[in-house]
């Protein structure tokens, strides 16, 4: 774009410019002087705030001290506690330990006392057990086995000692086993042959049943006789009679028995009164094998030389029979479980 000479401007109007130079200085000086103000009064506020900041920093601080102080004295009476505590601490445990050992000895004391009581226990039930065995097999009777794990059985209920609970089991299986034994009456077979011995002594021998047997006049044959008219004739009869007794006919099933006299029958009685005594003795000394081979030698003498037609014959045949049987009975029953278990008990297993 170009201007023409007469649009430029004229060079007389130059001073007509220049006149406002000083109140453009004196607004430039305000305005520094107001910037300056502003920064004075900035300065003073931040050296007040710093001032505050540092008077609250000093409160601060000394707050800090006292609590670092305060926590000085209570870290020391802490560590003094801790100090305390730990003692007292060590004091327990000590205590705790003394405790501890007494407990643990009181203890073994009481499982001692306990174990000694127990095995007390133990030594006395198998101490009657076996003295209740030895009086029944000496009189043949299971009462005092019967009574003896009776008792046993309480005194162990009693106690209540789960280790004996073993032995309780056995004591109960014995007393079962015992209550359904069927044994052989010793003295039923004692009072037999007691009475055996007492038909020996009136046995009858085979050889004299003819003898006993023979019949005697009546009296009324006698009064009927015809009276003998002299000495001679009486003396003829009385030699007739002694004639007849020299020979005798009879029937013997054993030849042994015709040729006893009546010295060997007194033997022969009291043979078999021997062998009775001695299956007594058996029976007592619990020898019940040889008591039944002498019941049973004594049955073959009886019938080899007794007459079997005698009621006594009979009758001691009979008792030897019975009591044969009787003896076949089942044995003592014996208490080896009772035993087992209380032993095993006493051993600690």
């Amino acid at each position: 774009m170009t201007t023409s000479p007469e649009a430029a401007p004229s060079p007389s109007p130059l001073p007509q410019t220049r006149q406002p130079a000083p109140s453009r200085s004196w607004v430039l000086l305000a305005v520094v002087a107001l910037v300056a103000a502003l920064a004075l009064l900035a300065s003073l506020m931040m050296w007040q705030k710093l001032s505050r900041i540092q008077e609250q920093l000093a409160r601060q601080s000394a707050d800090t001290g006292q609590q670092a102080l305060e926590a000085k004295t209570w870290a020391k009476q802490s560590q003094e506690l801790v100090q305390d505590s730990a003692a007292r601490v060590a004091l327990m445990e000590a205590r705790l330990a003394e405790v501890a050992l007494q407990r643990t000895q009181l203890e073994e004391l009481m499982q001692s006392l306990s174990r000694s009581r127990d095995e007390n226990l133990v030594v006395d039930i198998e101490a009657a057990l076996r003295m209740a065995q030895q009086q029944g097999q000496l009189t043949g009777s299971m009462e005092p086995m019967l009574a003896a794990l009776k008792s046993a059985q309480k005194r162990v209920q009693r106690s209540a000692q789960p280790r004996l609970a073993p032995v309780l089991r056995a004591l109960e299986k014995d007393l079962e086993r015992l209550s359904a034994a069927q044994v052989f009456d010793l003295p039923g077979l004692l009072i037999k042959l007691d009475e055996g011995v007492a038909l020996a002594d009136g046995l009858v021998l085979s050889n004299e049943a003819l003898a006993t047997g023979s019949p005697s006049r009546s009296p009324a044959q006698t009064a009927g006789a015809p009276q003998a008219p002299s000495w001679w004739m009486a003396g003829l009869n009385a030699f007739a009679d002694q004639l007849k007794g020299l020979v005798r006919v009879s029937r013997i099933d054993s030849p042994d028995a015709a040729l006893l006299s009546p010295e060997q029958g007194f033997f022969l009685r009291e043979n078999l009164k021997l062998k009775l005594l001695n299956a007594r003795m058996g029976l007592l000394a619990r020898q019940k094998d040889s008591a039944r081979a002498d019941l049973s030698s004594a049955a073959v003498m009886v019938r080899r030389y007794a007459d079997m037609n005698s009621r006594k014959t009979t009758q001691l045949l009979q008792l030897l029979e019975q009591a044969g049987v009787q003896m076949r009975a089942g044995e003592m029953p014996g208490l080896e479980g009772s035993l087992t278990a209380l032993t095993t008990a006493a051993a600690g297993r």
